[in-house]
C-alpha cells in the first residue's frame, strides 16, 4: 500500500516537473519574441500554468534572496519534490525490510 502511495506521488512530482519545464519554455519564448502574449492561446496557457504554479512557487520565492532576472524558485521546487521522493521511498523500503 506505501509504495502504491510512493508512486502515485512520484506521478505527481513528474507532473509538476512537466509543468515547471513548460512554463520556462513558454517564457523563454516570450523573452526572446517567438510568441506574443497578445496571441490568445498563448496568453491563455500562461495564465494557467501561472495559476497552477503561484501558489506553490510564491512561498519559495518569499525565502529565497532576490537573484535579479533569474528565478530559481522552479528549480528549488523540483529539487525539494524530488528529494521528499527519495526520503518517502527509503523510508518506505526500510519499513518493508523491517529495518527502521
Amino acid at each position: 500500500m506505501l509504495q502504491a502511495l510512493i508512486q502515485i506521488l512520484g506521478l505527481l512530482i513528474d507532473l509538476v516537473t512537466t509543468v515547471v519545464i513548460v512554463q520556462f519554455v513558454l517564457s523563454l519564448l516570450l523573452v526572446f519574441n517567438v510568441i506574443s502574449l497578445n496571441n490568445n492561446i498563448v496568453a491563455s496557457i500562461w495564465q494557467a500554468l501561472n495559476a497552477i504554479l503561484d501558489p506553490v512557487l510564491r512561498p519559495i520565492r518569499k525565502i529565497m534572496p532576490d537573484t535579479g532576472m533569474i528565478d530559481f524558485s522552479p528549480i528549488v521546487l523540483i529539487f525539494g519534490m524530488r528529494a521528499i521522493q527519495i526520503l518517502l521511498a527509503g523510508a518506505a523500503n526500510s519499513i518493508a525490510s523491517g529495518t527502521l
